[in-house]
């Protein structure tokens, strides 16, 4: 098995914890700006030594309200400051966070709850009150609900929490931190999980310190540090974005929040961020509407070649040599387009890190190429987030990158990525079952297909489960053609499906913004649905040239043969997609049996 390891020079102690560094920040730096806090539409200071007070208060609140050593703590919120705030409050307190996803339903919300054993629940608002009202007066163990949003600016979770510790003395605080071990659990995430129930994957202190010492050990220590800024927009309870907030404020980083993701652009160009963190659908996104606003203006002709000349111009740094037509097209390019994908941006951003789902070579080349490169990285909830990025300096487009320091990586005979060192989680929280399926002698077996070169960088070839076996005998994984389709502005998701059948078909659903401007460009009725269109020469046209192009990346066996356009996009509500946006096979296959079926009708 090919085996690959990146030596550390950092050490987790045995006395060490994720919420030291809001202690040591305030007594080295009690001035620095550890947040930036969006009031009244504008940004606000909130230094290290107000962002300490204010976790000691709480802390305070929440021993106040029962909380004790190693107690579970419930957070259901959306991204922004006070969930910071809560997060760091909840350890100094002694206690392992939960998060949820502001988005769960009821019943996702009671099953957490029941498996957890949370004695505290905080809700962000009233709707979540009122949505799970049910849910926590059944609950055996949660004592007290707290809102974060009160009715008034001087009420709500913050100020209920602060105004309960006031008696509390700050000794008690500091008693429950110093007994902390970095071996205690820190956090309890439930994995939004596309088959099943959630797993609570339990992450220690040492996992989180591992992850963000192991970040901040490779190049992008150069903008993790003070005076730099990032915004997170990303929900926290997801544990990507959690771990680079937590990697940022150790590093003096200043930190913002949103969660106003339809306003995104005016808010970067507010914050103006340094580095930025997302998911590939977003610069997806963001490619496609720039695209589609090109070529609505009539210059989608100059768009298309900027973005072949982007991709063209990064290979080339690649192949190690950029001829003098390219570098005098890409100046040129630069002037008239890439740099107001950078203003969209906030005319700051340096660079992007990307996870949770594969961004695709040519969207990384294209992004690098206008000058904000993207560093793809991997990695899982039970992994404390990314295991492997790639870094400044240190960059294979297409891949994942290479494992952060103290890490190892191998490639089982089976194709399988498994992957052991101090960012690995321990076990799932009381599924002994579940963690003996996913360990094996300390190597966590992901489930994933991929390959290792020599330098040791990881390439994402697919998932084992998600394998279709044709008819034929033909093995398939369908991730590679399903990002290639999503990368046309026209399709929102696409599921690839054939198992036991005679050929690949997909189900494609359309992106309702990227049709808004298509039925514009070609003169259709404005009110007509997808569903009206899913026979419409023109745009069947336009599916095909995306079937066709995502063809080439496959062998003629394993090419889509027939598709069908969906009238709906897969959505969350309906159980489609988890709340990271990954597609739920077995749900989508099932709701929507008849249009596979009929993929295979004579």
């Amino acid at each position: 098995m090919r085996e690959f390891t990146v030596p550390a020079r950092f050490k987790v102690e045995d006395g060490e914890s994720a919420v030291d560094s809001v202690f040591t920040r305030r007594a080295t730096a009690p001035e620095s700006v550890a947040f930036l806090r969006q009031e009244n539409g504008s940004w606000t200071d909130v230094t290290a030594e107000q962002f300490a007070t204010q976790v000691v208060s709480v802390a305070k609140g929440l021993i106040a309200s029962g909380v004790e050593q190693g107690d579970r703590v419930a957070l259901m919120s959306s991204t922004r400051y006070e969930w910071s705030v809560l997060d760091y409050a909840i350890w100094a307190a002694g206690g392992v966070t939960v998060p949820v996803y502001e988005t769960s339903s009821a019943n996702q919300v009671e099953w957490i709850l029941s498996d957890a054993e949370p004695v505290l629940l905080v809700l962000e608002n009233k709707q979540h009150r009122d949505e799970t009202a049910d849910v926590v007066a059944a609950s055996k163990t949660v004592r007290r609900t707290f809102q974060v949003d009160g009715t008034t600016a001087d009420t709500g979770a913050i100020h209920e929490l602060i105004e309960l510790g006031a008696a509390t003395a700050d000794g008690v605080v500091e008693a429950r931190v110093a007994a902390l071990r970095s071996s205690d659990p820190a956090t309890l995430i439930y994995t939004s999980g596309t088959t099943g129930r959630p797993k609570g994957v339990q992450l220690t202190h040492a996992n989180l310190l591992a992850e963000s010492k192991g970040i901040r050990e490779t190049t992008l220590k150069s903008l993790l540090r003070g005076g730099t800024r990032t915004l997170m927009f990303l929900p926290l309870a997801h544990v990507l974005a959690r771990a680079v907030t937590i990697a940022a404020f150790d590093a003096g980083t200043t930190v913002g929040h949103t969660n106003d993701i339809p306003n995104l652009v005016a808010t970067f160009g507010s914050f103006k961020p340094d580095f930025i963190l997302s998911v590939p659908r977003v610069f997806e996104k963001v490619f496609n509407t720039a695209r589609q606003k090109a070529h609505s203006d009539g210059k989608g002709k100059i768009f298309d070649a900027a973005a072949d000349t982007a991709v063209a111009w990064s290979q080339s740094k690649d192949e190690g040599s950029t001829g003098v037509v390219l570098r005098v097209k890409h100046a040129v390019f630069d002037k008239l387009v890439y740099s107001k994908l950078r203003a969209a941006l906030g005319g700051n951003c340096k660079l992007a890190i990307s996870g949770g789902a594969p961004l695709g070579a040519r969207l990384g080349h294209f992004y690098r190429g206008s000058g904000v490169p993207i560093y793809e990285g991997y990695g899982l909830t039970e992994t404390s987030a990314a295991f492997a990025v790639n870094t400044i300096g240190n960059q294979h487009v297409g891949s994942v990158g290479r494992p952060l320091p103290g890490n190892t990586v191998r490639i089982a005979p089976d194709g399988e990525i498994q992957l052991r060192g101090p960012v690995v989680f321990a076990g799932y929280w009381r599924n002994e079952e579940a963690t003996a399926e996913s360990l094996d002698d300390g190597w966590f077996c992901t489930g994933d297909l991929g390959s290792l070169d020599a330098d040791g960088y990881i390439t994402i070839t697919g998932r084992k489960k998600e394998l279709i076996v044709t008819a034929g005998g033909k093995n398939v994984s369908p991730a590679g053609l399903e990002d290639q389709l999503r990368a046309h502005a026209l399709i929102s998701q696409a599921i690839v499906v054939g198992d036991q059948k005679p050929f690949i078909g997909a189900l494609v659903t359309l992106d309702a913004d990227a049709l808004t401007g298509w039925k514009e460009r070609n003169s259709k009725p404005a009110d007509s649905s997808a569903a009206d269109l899913a026979t419409d020469p023109d745009l069947i046209a336009e599916i095909d040239e995306a079937i066709d192009e995502a063809n080439k990346s496959v062998s003629h066996a394993e090419g889509i043969k027939k598709y069908r356009i969906l009238p709906n996009d897969f959505t969350e509500e309906a159980g489609e997609v988890t709340p990271t946006m990954k597609l739920k096979r077995n749900v989508i296959t099932k709701t929507y049996a008849d249009d596979v079926e009929a993929i295979y009708s004579r």
